[in-house]
């Protein structure tokens, strides 16, 4: 069994969807006007936001990107900076990533595992 589906309420729908498509490549399957999106990768996976005028995620809560390899990192990180987002540089930890603060309210991390075992880093 693998997770395909995930829910986030957001601030702004629109500015939220916009971002994972430009950056993480994810596409726009349907959406209602401001309220809802429904987006999908290639693989299957889905991602729906939901409008929420209270957005309040716990401190620690993130939604993670793992990349093929440091590079990738280091051109998502570039390409947001260029954009203006604030974001800081990548750091060695649980491997080569870095945070960044998505428009409409949620934190997402951008990883490339330090040892890739099916795609997993724990």
């Amino acid at each position: 069994m693998r997770l395909n589906h995930l829910n986030l309420t957001v601030a702004d729908v629109n500015e939220a969807r916009k971002f994972l498509e430009k950056y993480f490549q994810l596409h726009t399957r349907a959406s209602r006007g401001e309220s809802f999106a429904v987006l999908s990768d290639e693989d299957g996976f889905v991602l729906t936001l939901m409008k929420s005028n209270a957005v309040n995620y716990p401190k620690t809560f993130h939604i993670g990107f793992v990349q093929e390899n440091e590079e990738q990192v280091n051109l998502i990180n570039q390409r947001l900076r260029d954009d203006g987002f604030e974001v800081g540089s990548p750091k060695r930890a649980h491997g080569w990533t870095f945070y960044v603060n998505a428009p409409g309210g949620f934190t997402i991390e951008v990883l490339c595992p330090a040892e890739k075992k099916d795609n997993s880093y724990l």
